[in-house]
């Protein structure tokens, strides 16, 4: 799904004058071509929930267009896309057994490109409410590969283009597992470096990390408790770190050797933790939903602040929410200092869930919207570019803008049926999602832009002055944006060095001009014209 804009051609022109050498040249400063951020992994590239795609937002004038729907059998997975395939984990008959599967799809048109065991589906916990059944972990995919890891901790390596296996390694088997804990693994791996890192319930060694090429074990560490929650992977104070979301709190390690960086605790009743960290310069929001009577067992959100000295990690307090913005599995986004997110906690009693803004300096709710009335309530929610776009449980897709204000409301797009418990991906303009029935690509790219012509430059000489001009070589109109990222050089040799004019061109009827003296006795100059990306 590369882009590249139209080549523009350098040239020289040489026109001779008494004694006097003019040469223009048209030349390109920095890289044109472009091509569109893929989501290899849960929660996007940067493991944050963000992409800097744009998307439409005219979707009352111009209707989301679906690219296609197909059928898609239990699981809460999410859609990872690169390299025009687009991978998800799915529950499926195979022959007398269930297994669990991990499909890929052609991105563009939703055929099924292959589909290859994974483990086998045992009895997924929550099956008895409202069809919340199947895997709930997403693939990875990186340098070629994709990697899963199962319900029932089998961590799968598969060739991206072939569906083959490449290695596994049942954890439970090989390293003495003990079995998941209730509702079974949801986090997907981290692939960071050459590792492939997993929380893997072994016991005294919980947290590991695998060789990317061979499945080889780097190292196995720790003895804090999984969760459900997918780590982060990130840089703070320029140390790069994955951030685990444990059952003993916060956890930071070095990828490389598994050293812990810093801890945090925070509570955990035993039930589940499905949101990630969310992590906004040096703070680290977390939250968790089923609140406890005791004091050990509370729910809700915390704030920690991270400092850095003299080469050591410290935490702080910042806030807590004891039993309020509690966050069932929904990872909120951060933008401008506030975290946007589903907040509630859902069952099948029908408890609210909503919409809110808080802000993260002392976790005040800036606005509310409930989702329970609209017969929504756990969905995802993505940052993009500059808005926020939000996948309800009932399929809607809504974009709306960050606003600390208010809730803002751009557009809404029915996308989906059945039920959708997971984060939608976003890819090329193209929005994927998926429930527990269905799976839907969606178009919102916004309108190419136009092809122009390329530029050329021309050089005239009159008297004891010397005009550059550029234009258009099929002599259309420069518009005022092109121009302004337009500049001209000069120099006595070809090589270099160049200086910038001292006076600015100026547009007139389209077409970039200069005039400059020269002085007497001279024989050649260089003009150069640098036409700067956007």
């Amino acid at each position: 799904m590369n882009k590249t804009c139209p080549s523009i051609r350098g040239f020289l022109i040489q026109q001779r004058a008494p004694a006097w050498l003019f040469a223009g040249i048209l030349a390109v400063a920095g890289n044109c071509e472009t091509s569109a951020a893929e989501w290899g992994a849960f929660r996007g590239p940067s493991h944050d929930g963000s992409t800097p795609e744009t998307v439409r937002s005219n979707w009352s004038e111009e209707p989301p267009r679906v690219l296609w729907r197909v059928s898609m059998r239990n699981g809460f997975s999410s859609f990872s896309v690169s390299e025009d395939r687009a991978f998800t984990l799915v529950e499926r008959r195979v022959g007398s057994n269930d297994s669990e599967m991990c499909v890929a799809l052609n991105a563009a048109t939703g055929q099924e490109l292959w589909a290859a065991s994974v483990d086998t589906a045992d009895q997924y916990d929550g099956t008895g409410i409202s069809g919340a059944t199947g895997p709930r972990s997403t693939p990875v995919v990186d340098g070629g590969r994709v990697y899963v890891l199962s319900a029932y901790l089998n961590l799968v390596c598969f060739d991206a283009a072939t569906g083959n296996r490449v290695w596994s390694h049942d954890l439970i088997s090989e390293y003495g597992s003990a079995q998941p804990i209730p509702w079974q693994s949801a986090a997907a791996p981290v692939v960071e470096g050459d590792l492939v890192l997993i929380m893997g319930r072994v016991p005294g060694q919980n947290i590991m990390a695998f060789r990317k090429g061979d499945g080889a074990l780097a190292w196995s560490r720790h003895n804090d408790g999984m969760t459900h929650a997918t780590p982060t992977v990130t840089t703070l104070n320029g140390v790069r770190q994955v951030l685990f979301y444990a059952q003993s709190g916060l956890v930071s390690l070095a990828p490389t050797t598994g050293d812990v960086l810093w801890r945090h605790a925070f509570n955990y009743n035993g039930t589940s933790a499905g949101a990630s960290p969310v992590l906004a310069d040096n703070l680290i929001y977390c939250s968790r939903a089923y609140p406890g009577s005791t004091t050990s067992a509370r729910a809700g959100a915390i704030v920690v602040q991270l400092n850095y000295d003299n080469g050591r990690f410290s935490t702080a307090m910042k806030w807590r929410k004891v039993n309020q913005l509690m966050n069932h599995w929904a990872t909120p986004v951060h933008h401008g200092g506030f975290v946007y997110g589903i907040y509630g906690q859902y069952n099948s009693g029908g408890s609210s869930v909503d919409l809110k803004c808080v802000d993260l300096s002392n976790g005040e709710e800036k606005w509310t919207r409930s989702l329970s009335g609209e017969g929504s309530r756990s969905g995802g929610i993505v940052k993009v570019a500059d808005k926020l776009l939000l996948l309800t449980e009932t399929g809607d897709l809504v974009l709306f803008k960050p606003n600390p204000a208010s809730f803002s409301q751009v557009a809404r797009f029915s996308a989906l049926q059945g039920k959708c418990w997971n984060v939608p991906a976003v890819s090329g303009g193209r929005v994927y999602a998926r429930s527990t029935t269905e799976a839907v690509c969606v178009d919102l790219a916004p309108p190419a832009p136009p092809v122009l012509a390329p530029l050329k430059t021309s050089i005239a000489k009159s008297g004891d002055t010397v005009e550059v001009r550029v234009s258009r070589s099929d002599d259309s109109a420069l518009d005022a944006a092109t121009a302004s990222r337009i500049r001209i050089l000069e120099s006595l040799d070809l090589a270099g060095p160049w200086t910038k004019l001292l006076t600015d061109p100026a547009l007139a009827n389209g077409v970039l001009k200069v005039q400059k003296p020269f002085p007497a006795g001279e024989t050649k100059r260089f003009f150069k014209a640098e036409q700067i990306p956007q």
